[in-house]
């Protein structure tokens, strides 16, 4: 009767395997709903999460979630490592217990020891297989730990060059955008008047930043639970900002069919839409985030970036309904993972990051 035991336990070996693969290996999304890894990091997250809402320091609370997406990480591999560990001694029992001990008749506690062994390469040699069923099991978990740990070994610097890029350009926008980046301040920086360039060349850097936000936080979902360096920096702020803005440009322009305000506008959208549907929480509500004292900047904004002649009621209705394809968007994710979006124009004496510091109080 204890060779039942065999199937649930290559079940298990099969289950965590193929997870490690879908997460570390597989380049897209997978949409299957029951996963280890996903219900790993729902369940995880909650409890992490449950904390820091009764937190009553804002600064605690950002501290404390930044360590979340580097501990799951840790916690991911070693559940990895228990679940293959406890599958191989499940059928190393299945089939007896066929080692040799030393000392005493090998047991449960002993395939324990002697999977968690071979699987990491130790090769202590203490314990022993003694029958065929054994010696195939054994070499089989050597390999596949040989396998799983050159697999996660080389996972981390994929992640971690994958969060340098993203967050290399979250830093270049706090002297473009402030801190959290405003649509209001890149756009009154980067508005023809001030000479500070075409912004067609920003946008079209942010089109490709988007682009790899897209790709790689679909490929490896838990990126999005690593925070950015500062306080007031994140990849959903800055997503957010840049939609903002491209959404205000291509409002004032009559056609704006293959112009970079509108091709960044499409991207960052995609980006939005593809990643809401693995972290958007389930609240409908759209946010509030324009004041009516925010309105005459806005319009004074959409003058700044309309031809002369442009009919700025007409703007600002484009302007609503671009606004209403990606706000509740961004919010649902800002919700699930508690990032505040930016507002659309920056608090009145706020400094940037840049300027902050002993030197400057």
């Amino acid at each position: 009767m204890i060779r039942v035991l065999a199937a649930p336990g290559l079940l298990l070996v099969f289950v965590t395997l193929w997870d490690t693969f879908e997460t570390i290996v597989l380049p897209r999304r997978v949409s299957r709903r029951w996963r280890l890894t996903r219900h790993y990091y729902i369940f995880g997250w909650r409890i992490w999460s449950w904390w820091v809402v009764r937190m009553r320091r804002e600064a605690a609370r950002e501290n404390f979630l930044a360590f979340f997406g580097p501990i799951s990480l840790l916690l991911l591999a070693i559940m990895w490592a228990a679940l293959l560990i406890f599958g191989f001694a499940t059928l190393h029992f299945a089939f007896g217990s066929h080692l040799s001990t030393n000392g005493g008749p090998a047991g449960f506690g002993f395939d324990l020891y002697f999977s968690g062994t071979t699987l990491f390469t130790l090769g202590l040699g203490d314990v022993i297989p003694n029958s065929t069923p054994a010696r195939i099991i054994t070499v089989t978990e050597a390999g596949t730990g040989f396998g799983f740990l050159a697999l996660v070994i080389g996972y981390l610097p994929v992640l971690y060059q994958a969060f340098s890029r993203r967050e290399v350009s979250i830093s270049l926008l706090d002297a473009r955008a402030g801190s959290p980046p405003t649509a209001g301040a890149l756009l009154v920086r980067y508005s023809p008047a001030t000479g500070l360039g075409h912004v067609d060349a920003f946008l079209s850097d942010w089109e490709r930043w988007s682009a790899e936000l897209l790709e790689s936080h679909l490929s490896y979902p838990l990126l999005a639970y690593f925070r950015s360096q500062h306080d007031r920096q994140s990849w959903l702020a800055a997503l957010t900002a840049i939609l903002d803005a491209t959404a205000l440009v291509v409002a004032c322009m009559e056609d704006p069919r293959g112009t970079q305000p509108q091709l960044t506008f499409a991207m960052a959208r995609h980006a939005a839409i593809d990643l809401e549907q693995i972290f958007g929480g389930d609240i409908t509500a759209s946010p509030l985030r324009m004041s009516f004292d925010d309105l005459p900047r806005l319009r004074a904004l959409l003058a700044g970036w309309s031809p002369p002649g442009t009919d700025l009621d007409a703007a600002a209705r484009r302007l609503t309904a671009l606004r209403a394809s990606y706000e509740p968007l961004v919010w649902r994710i800002g919700v699930r993972l508690l990032m505040p979006l930016p507002p659309w124009f920056p608090v009145a004496e706020a400094h940037d990051d840049w300027e902050t510091g002993p030197l400057h109080g």
